[in-house]
């Protein structure tokens, strides 16, 4: 199941996109009445059905049967449940819940959305291994995702056994994330991906589903799209001339007449010639990725098309790019030396079986020498050990849904220095933790020599923006610029990319015409840091780029600009783009992060009655979205409504008790409102709930030091420095008030930090002559 709604969603939220569909139809290729026929018949393609592959691909068919796929989703019964439903018990935040079977059904006696016990019967099964969970049919067309699954391992493997998904945490019936709630519904979480010609079927005015498929779980047209076509083409005579697509919708031909030649010297293969297309990847990048799905259509080859893919963003991968949250596989692989190679994901895996090509490290060896890799030299390990194994080293695993252990497809060099320094995880812990990271960089650099960075050169840049570090703009631009680096670490360095400079309003032109889409979309993001004009030259091309999902944050960076004022071809073409992006956030106007976004455009194009209305849907949807409190009650103070903005913010407060952001919020309107105290206790909140944001720190110092409390103020300042030591704020604001307070040493530490941080910063002259200091 996808991963649950992140609490953490912040006031920004970044807009949804999607893209067009970039599938090339038949075109005809014989004249004569019977194919033109044939041709007219199949214009529109349609989903034909398993049965009907069967047919002709009896291998394929029988590969795929008991494949994690086609038992992505089953129907409830004997054969397809393997939980314990004989009376057994399972407690939980003090609820006891009951798993039994009474004639034929399986039920579930658990919490339900008013906390009050009853029994649930189980509809359908989702997944086989490592766990199985079970969905429940709910009023509104909606599937719900118990929290209980069942762990399908064995039991000498610490399987068979009920456990609950939210282990660490105490989720009851009033949390977003309890079981009945929007963020564990299947139709929009889990269902593109655990079924075949799926159609969600929202009614915004209903707030319910009439969910379709064509096929209950991840059958053959989930990956090479609806089969009418090929159907009709494979009836033709063999005897007429090929078609070009063999009348697929998604050709995945890439590895076809494909070989891999082990080069001598280096013991690494080379592909025989270049692979000049990402289909394959990006079909299997649909479901393997962490992204936003905003349109029907799933099978449609272009990931971007419907989908905006995660990038490389703190919480969710490492500085080095290792994976952190529950990302599964696709940006991962994006980094990958392989990937550069030409290597796809049906090189290792046998897409319809699921199953590697070969066991073990064998499937590595198909391409790296036995003889050079699979070696203690190489391996540092006794043969046969476990240590031995390549994905020890180079595919570490992470556990995500408490029993899944899922490897991290970047297959990168081991790293153990980074540890060291900047504190992201090794391979060489997993066993050698007692030993530390030191002991482990010590062993490969007296093996291997110095360290090698791998295709994962930009830690450093990434870890400097994550710090606020004072060469984080310089080290971000160098990786932008790089056409070595991988596009998705490009694509993430524009995202994180925020002093705007000469120089980068140069590098997000150019990522504006990079050939990789990822790219592009980050580079278009990126223009709302430059001004209007600057945006609107570079934006404008962009609308019209092949790529949905670029236009969408094209047309997203223009939201504030004029339209009347432009001639009126240009004003046309920025209204379809408007249009466009509005359209791909009513898709998903089932969640709340969709309203937010539409609210924040509305606003931005000076409609403030639009901005509420859709700021309003979202707390109807979702009572404990935060944005959507944070953003309504900016609205408000803009409009000079402050009592309402402060109302706002304490609703907010009320479903999230204690919230960083909406504390913040909240304090700068008590500010506003000559209610400092108040004020300076909801700033302190706001920095506790939230130490990764800076601003919240330096808001709450600056209030502080203002209440005569400079000794609190440097404390808290010290503490932000830590984790942002290059901060030009927490800096400047340090040094002054070390200052004031007679810390003569302190001051002029921090005033030497911000010289070099913020070298051009108007206010860093000045402290420097107000502390003495040569520049």
């Amino acid at each position: 199941m996808r991963s649950s709604w992140n609490r953490a969603t912040r006031p920004v939220v970044a807009g949804l996109i999607v893209g067009i569909a970039a599938v090339a139809w038949l075109v005809s290729r014989r004249a004569d009445d019977n194919r033109i026929a044939t041709e007219a018949s199949i214009s529109q393609a349609a989903f034909v059905g398993t049965a009907m592959c069967a047919a002709c691909h009896a291998r394929e068919y029988a590969a795929w049967q008991g494949s994690h796929h086609q038992r992505a989703m089953q129907e409830a019964d004997e054969q397809t449940v393997l939980g314990d439903f004989a009376n057994a018990r399972f407690s939980y935040a003090g609820v006891t819940s009951t798993f039994v079977q009474r004639t034929g059904a399986f039920l579930v006696d658990t919490d339900g959305p008013d906390g009050q016990l009853r029994a649930y019967p189980v509809k359908y099964t989702f997944g086989m291994t490592p766990l199985q969970q079970y969905l429940v049919e709910f009023p509104g067309g909606r599937l719900q995702a118990l929290p209980f699954a069942w762990d399908s391992r064995p039991k000498a493997s610490g399987g068979a056994r009920w456990f609950h998904l939210y282990r660490d945490e105490r989720i009851d019936h009033g949390d977003a994330l309890h079981w009945t709630g929007r963020e564990q519904n299947w139709n929009w979480m889990c269902a593109d991906c655990h079924s075949t010609g799926l159609t969600r079927n929202y009614d915004a005015k209903t707030d319910s589903y009439k969910t379709t498929w064509s096929e209950i779980n991840v059958s053959c047209e989930a990956c090479h799209g609806p089969g009418s076509r090929h159907v009709a083409w494979a009836k033709w005579n063999t005897g007429v001339a090929e078609v070009a697509d063999n009348g697929l919708a998604i050709l995945l031909d890439e590895r076809h007449g494909v070989s891999w030649r082990i080069d001598g010297d280096s013991g690494n293969a080379v592909r025989s010639r270049p692979r000049t297309s990402r289909r394959e990847i990006d079909a299997c990048g649909r479901c393997h990725s962490r992204r936003a799905a905003i349109a029907d259509a799933a099978w449609r080859t272009e990931l971007l098309d419907r989908y905006d893919p995660a990038l490389l963003t703190d919480g969710l991968y490492f500085a080095d790019g290792q994976q952190q949250g529950e990302v599964y596989e696709y940006a991962s692989f994006l980094q990958s030396r392989m990937y550069a190679a030409g290597v796809t994901c049906s090189d290792c895996h046998d897409p319809h079986s699921g199953q590697l090509r070969a066991p073990g490290s064998g499937v590595c060896l198909q391409c790296h020498a036995a003889a050079a890799y699979d070696a203690p030299m190489h391996t540092l390990h006794a043969d046969a050990s476990s240590g031995a194994t390549c994905v020890a080293c180079h595919m570490p695993a992470r556990t995500y849904m408490v029993v899944d252990s899922r490897r991290d497809h970047s297959i990168r060099i081991p790293r153990p220095d980074l540890t060291v320094r900047f504190g992201v995880p090794n391979a060489c812990a997993a066993c050698h933790e007692n030993k530390g990271p030191q002991w482990a960089a010590a062993a490969l650099e007296r093996r291997f020599g110095p360290p090698r960075p791998g295709t994962q050169r930009f830690f450093e840049a990434l870890h400097a923006a994550r710090t606020a570090a004072p060469e984080a703009s310089r080290k971000l631009l160098t990786v932008i610029e790089d056409a070595g680096e991988p596009a998705i670490a490009r694509a993430t360095a524009l995202d994180e990319l925020g002093a705007v400079t000469h120089s980068a309003t140069s590098a997000i032109e150019r990522s504006a015409r990079d050939p990789d889409p990822l790219v592009r979309s980050a580079a278009a993001r990126a223009l709302v840091s430059l001004d209007p004009a600057e945006r609107l030259r570079i934006a404008e091309p962009l609308l019209e780029d092949p790529v949905r999902a670029v236009r969408i944050h094209a047309a997203r960076a223009l939201a504030d600009v004029a339209v009347d004022a432009l001639p009126p071809a240009r004003r046309d073409r920025l209204q379809a783009g408007f249009e466009e992006y509005v359209a791909s956030q009513r898709a998903a106007a089932e969640r709340p992060e969709a309203h937010v976004n539409l609210g924040a455009f509305y606003s931005e194009r000076g409609a403030p009655r639009d901005a509420e209305r859709e700021y309003r849907i979202a707390i109807r949807l979702q009572p404990a979205f935060i944005a959507a409190y944070v953003n309504l009650a900016d609205l408000y103070r803009t409009q000079g409504r402050e009592r309402e903005s402060e109302t706002t913010l304490r609703d907010g407060l009320a479903h999230v008790p204690g919230d960083g952001d909406l504390a913040y919020a909240l304090a700068l309107a008590r500010v506003r409102q000559g209610h400092r105290a108040e004020a300076i206790d909801l700033l302190r909140q706001a920095a506790t709930k939230r130490p990764d944001n800076p601003q919240y720190a330096y808001v709450y110092a600056v209030a502080l030091r203002d209440a005569g409390r400079p000794r609190e103020a440097l404390t808290v300042l010290e503490s932000a420095l830590t984790r942002f030591p290059g901060d030009p704020d927490l800096l400047f604001t340090g040094a002054m008030t070390a200052h004031e307070a007679g810390r003569r040493e302190d001051a002029r530490r921090h005033a030497r930090a911000l010289a070099d941080a913020a070298p051009t910063d108007p206010r860093t002259a000045a402290l420097m002559r107000e502390l003495g200091l040569e520049r």
